[in-house]
């Protein structure tokens, strides 16, 4: 294809924005962790237990997020490794609704993800609840920023 002239598929890379989750994105402080479970807000979803508070400190992206699945509802860990993947994948989905949010009040979010249930769910099923928690932080982070 001459360099002159532009495709289909130029036109299609340049409109996408790139879903990642990079290393920036994930919780991993121990020290961080350990004062958002004494001292963070908790939700509860129908599949999932969210922990999450504002961060004092900033990062290079608006949230940082960890995802956990216990041992007691999966022994094995190839299970509790594959749902931890879905969990992954649907927030890597659906997070630029989340940051859009967050960059426009300069507000930085810690949050980790619990898996409730006993039972593997399908990626569709996780994702839709991805979906719900992301509305009820947005919610949440709105409401918390009037009262302050």
């Amino acid at each position: 294809m001459p360099s002159g002239k532009s495709s289909d598929f130029d036109h299609f890379k340049m409109n996408t924005k790139r879903e990642t989750f990079n290393k920036s994105e994930r919780l991993c402080s121990n020290k961080i962790i350990s004062g958002l479970f004494e001292n963070g807000n908790v939700f509860y979803n129908n599949i999932f237990k969210v922990v999450w508070g504002k961060s004092p400190f900033t990062y290079n992206a608006p949230a940082q997020i960890m995802f956990s699945v216990p041992k007691r509802g999966f022994r094995l860990a190839v299970t509790r490794n594959l749902i931890r993947r879905r969990m992954r994948e649907s927030y890597r989905k659906n997070k630029s609704i989340l940051y859009e949010q967050l960059t426009s009040r300069n507000i930085h979010l810690v949050i980790v993800v619990i898996m409730k249930g006993n039972e593997v769910l399908d990626y569709q099923t996780i994702e839709k609840s991805m979906k719900d928690i992301i509305n009820k932080l947005i919610i949440k982070i709105t409401k918390n920023e009037e009262i302050c």
